[in-house]
């Protein structure tokens, strides 16, 4: 009640007039989104390490020749091809993003030379007669050549107009040589391919200050220790990492199943790692490839569309095949960044190194997978798959701790020129039914019941799906009104300090997905400490998660729990009844 009378209060009140100074200060600025700028100040604003806490990664799908998983033939496979995204992203031959609202239109040739002769002032038009819609690609600038710099208070984002070389780290060291040459061309792969062999040759034991480490320190530490840097006379080897068209590590593990590699990609030993730069490409010892990926610039949308270019042509058009040979006559011209490191630095660096493994000790991940239905069987039930998974998450929940939780998913706003993402909320009262209808009350319900259940939470989630992928979600709008107040010096209002706003945005649950081929497997930290961060997966044949929490018992009961639920979700579609 007092929630409510709170409410009411700031609907007709503050919230009344921020929203109309919102909207004022949106019409003004037509060439953005209003939750632009909110929203790089809030992810530039955070002081806490990127690592663990903002960095999510990817796990690209093993080639499907093995051969061409060694880590030599895979890197510069990789290389290449993401260096081709590079080129077709800056001369504007990159497909752009569309969403059709008839399939059929993606694949009509007609379709896209007719757009293509239209002027660019118009085009959207032309798309738009045929239900298709153009997505906002300005993210993608920031896919390479940047980086995130540490300032105090709030960092800033750097992106280089014309750099041409690739920052490659190998047991803590750091090597930069140009993979384009003065009129744009490629390198070749022999010369690549022997580059990284002079790399990987060179750089065989760790230095004994990983500077690196550096990267996973609290943001306001890092920017006065960069501040060191800079004046003991680094700055140009800075600017090398800053600017370089994205890292390659090359990794000296072999990980040994895939929480291991998960780990490996979420944050791996640290001293291998530069997790201020846009992307970085990683590859273990035995070939096995990822993205991790700094989160400010941008979301998921954008390095999906990378990951899925580079996938498809390094597999399918690779430039390097195993049994090639580097050119015995190349010209290395590699240089290795050496670090002026005074004992203010140096001990900065021990610090960084003994606080990262401290907290990646306490984080523990594991890989879920359950096989009994997937995608294709949910779609024939008629049900939203995405919202099959949720629930199970919201029963699983319910069944392990006896209460529901604020939940949080993420859903691209790409629809919308800058947009970000808005906050689809799993929660709510049909799945708090359907989960103590499930949990508590097993004999008290038929399986037709037990089933229509499902089937309204499934509605009602692709209704918040459609809502939040259309703008029309309350969290950034709430979340705008409440900078806009602080910005301008002004109390925050009741609203934003009552205790159910702040109780709804501390997700214990919280969940992200990104569904392609060319993806393995993804994950990320969880973003509160008493939470969960699960990356999951919708496959034709298989749901699964990477589960990330720092409570690892609870963890590990949860993914327990999540199989129960699963099961449960399944026998009652498949018409058996629960056992009590």
């Amino acid at each position: 009640r007092n929630t409510k009378r709170i409410a009411k209060e700031f609907e007709k009140g503050a919230g009344k007039r921020l929203h109309r100074e919102l909207v004022e200060l949106d019409e003004k600025n037509t060439h953005t989104s209003y939750i632009s700028d909110p929203w790089f100040n809030m992810y530039l604003s955070a002081r806490e390490p990127v690592v663990l806490n903002f960095n999510p990664f990817i796990s690209l799908t093993p080639d499907p020749r093995e051969t061409y998983n060694n880590q030599l033939v895979r890197a510069t496979n990789l290389i290449i091809s993401s260096i081709k995204f590079l080129k077709s992203l800056k001369h504007n031959y990159l497909r752009p993003d569309i969403y059709y609202g008839d399939p059929k239109w993606s694949e009509s040739r007609l379709f896209k030379n007719f757009i293509r002769l239209l002027p660019t002032s118009v085009s959207w038009y032309g798309a738009y007669m045929v239900n298709a819609y153009p997505l906002d690609m300005s993210q993608y600038s920031r896919l390479f050549r940047s980086s995130r710099i540490p300032k105090l208070n709030k960092d800033e984002l750097f992106t280089s107009e014309c750099s041409r070389h690739l920052l490659v780290m190998r047991n803590g060291h750091f090597y930069v040589f140009d993979v384009l040459d003065s009129v744009d061309n490629i390198l070749h792969p022999s010369e690549i391919v022997a580059h990284l062999i002079y790399i990987i040759q060179e750089a065989d034991r760790l230095p004994e200050f990983a500077l690196s480490y550096l990267t996973t320190e609290d943001r306001n530490i890092w920017a006065t220790v960069r501040q060191q840097l800079l004046e003991a006379g680094n700055e140009e080897n800075l600017k090398k990492i800053d600017s370089a068209i994205f890292c390659l590590c090359l990794d000296n593990i072999f990980p040994k199943d895939e929480d291991e590699l998960s780990h490996c990609l979420l944050h791996g030993n640290g001293f291998n790692r530069w997790f201020d730069k846009s992307i970085s490409l990683i590859i273990t010892g035995d070939g096995r490839a990822g993205i991790n990926f700094e989160h400010s610039w941008g979301d998921g949308v954008a390095v999906l569309r990378f990951v899925n270019e580079v996938y498809r042509n390094s597999t399918r058009h690779p430039a390097l095949l195993p049994h090639s040979r580097s050119a015995e006559t190349t010209v290395i011209t590699c240089e290795r960044l050496e670090f002026k490191l005074n004992d203010s630095i140096q001990s900065a660096i021990h610090v960084a190194h003994e606080k990262f493994a401290e907290r990646k000790k306490k984080m523990s991940m594991k890989r879920f997978k359950f096989r009994k239905f997937g995608k294709d069987y949910i779609v024939k039930q008629r049900m939203s798959p995405d919202a099959i998974f949720q629930l199970a998450c919201q029963i699983t929940f319910y069944r392990q701790f006896g209460r529901v939780v604020p939940s949080y998913e993420a859903c691209s706003t790409a629809a919308f020129k800058h947009g970000r993402t808005e906050t689809i909320r799993p929660t709510s009262m049909l799945t708090k039914q359907c989960s103590q209808a499930i949990v508590e009350e097993r004999g008290k319900h038929s399986v037709a019941e037990l089933r229509n259940m499902i089937d309204e939470c499934s509605k009602y989630h692709r209704r918040l799906q459609m809502e939040a992928a259309l703008g029309n979600g309350f969290d950034r709008h709430l979340f705008a009104l409440k900078h806009l107040a602080v910005s301008r010096g002004e109390p925050t209002p009741d609203f934003f300090l009552d205790t159910a706003y702040q109780k709804i945005n501390h997700n214990v649950i919280s969940t992200s997905t990104l569904q392609s081929p060319a993806v393995n497997l993804g994950g990320f930290g969880p973003v509160v400490s008493d939470g969960f961060g699960i990356g999951y997966h919708v496959s034709d044949t298989w749901l699964g998660c990477n589960a990330t929490s720092y409570l690892d018992e609870e963890l590990q009961e949860f993914l327990r729990c999540l199989e129960y639920s699963l099961n449960d979700i399944f026998d009652i579609l498949e018409g058996r009844p629960l056992i009590p």
